[in-house]
């Protein structure tokens, strides 16, 4: 288990913290914790603002895949696929390879590209609907702390049973009071928000021996 920043290839978005916070109002975080249109495809202030530029996350797959030495045939799990960005990319770099996501949102599922969507299934982290050790890998990027506290331990006990070699995750954290300032300022969709100490305390607290990273904006 290793703390690694192997999202350090995709594109760094400028965040307004201030537009943000003067905007972000109750409906704002009831709509995006709902996962549908307006999270995906509606305003920034609802979610993601929508993006089509997919091939950001190629050379995110790549580094991965060159980190982990993961073979042509490599099996990956996407916890939390959204469209299927990720996954998207993997095969851009190597086709061969054997891929499943699963999402809450049906409406991302139901608008992801054609070629990923029949790797693509609607399902909760907390139930994985897949045997112990099915994946080579496993990715979870900005999950399982949508989650209140004990099902986000629930969810990365999911991740640890699923995987044979390798996981990854990412969770919002933060290591200082600016910091969790500007978490709060930012999130819409995290329910379990922790300091990174606190956060290695519950990977280890759940058996978690995956590596992992933190999302700060």
């Amino acid at each position: 288990m290793a703390e690694i920043d192997l999202l350090v290839d995709y594109p760094k978005p400028k965040r307004n913290l201030e537009e943000r916070a003067s905007q972000k109002n109750p409906e704002d975080v009831r709509i995006a914790r709902q996962f549908g249109k307006e999270f995906f495809d509606g305003p920034r202030s609802q979610g993601y603002g929508g993006y089509k530029d997919w091939t950001r996350w190629v050379p995110v797959a790549k580094h991965i895949i060159d980190h982990y030495k993961l073979g042509p045939e490599a099996s990956i799990l996407d916890v939390g696929c959204a469209k299927g960005f990720a996954l998207y990319a993997f095969l851009q770099v190597v086709p061969t390879l054997k891929v499943a996501g699963v999402d809450v949102s049906e409406y991302a599922i139901e608008n992801s590209p054609e070629s990923v969507k029949p790797y693509l299934k609607v399902a909760n982290a907390k139930e994985l609907p897949y045997p112990n050790k099915s994946f080579d890998f496993v990715i979870s990027i900005n999950t399982v702390h949508n989650l209140e506290l004990e099902e986000c331990k629930i969810a990365i006990k999911e991740i640890e049973r699923v995987k044979k070699d390798f996981a990854f995750i990412t969770v919002d954290a933060y290591r200082n009071e600016e910091e969790k300032e500007r978490m709060m300022m930012w999130n819409l969709t995290a329910k379990t928000i922790l300091s990174v100490d606190d956060w290695k305390k519950l990977f280890d607290e759940v058996g978690y021996t995956g590596d992992y990273y933190w999302f700060i904006p």
